[in-house]
């Protein structure tokens, strides 16, 4: 059986769908509530605000490995974030909200 959220998913997921722009609305939250700035997370990172910008505002695409290091940078379990951005996806299949 295919999980719920995969009905949701066109393939592939373009850049700006809103699948994606959930998981940036998700992202900005997730660092909003780490009490955390951009600058912050930044500097853990070892990169400059600009990327951490550009990745929050969609300009730069996130892939696995930087999801992780963004996780360990807000000291938020993986597993966690993606657990919490599975569960709003299903909740918005659940209430009909689904694809683009």
């Amino acid at each position: 059986m295919m999980p719920p959220w995969v009905s949701i998913m066109p393939a592939p997921v373009t850049l700006h769908s809103s699948e994606y722009n959930q998981f940036l609305e998700h992202l900005r939250a997730t660092r909003k509530a780490s009490g955390l700035t951009q600058e912050q997370v930044a500097q853990r990172l070892g990169k400059p605000q600009s990327y951490v910008s550009k990745t929050m505002n969609g300009e730069r695409r996130m892939d696995l490995i930087e999801i992780l290091a963004f996780c360990d940078a807000i000291e938020k379990p993986a597993v966690d974030f993606v657990a919490e951005f599975v569960a709003e996806l299903v909740a918005d299949v659940e209430r009909g909200k689904s694809g683009p």
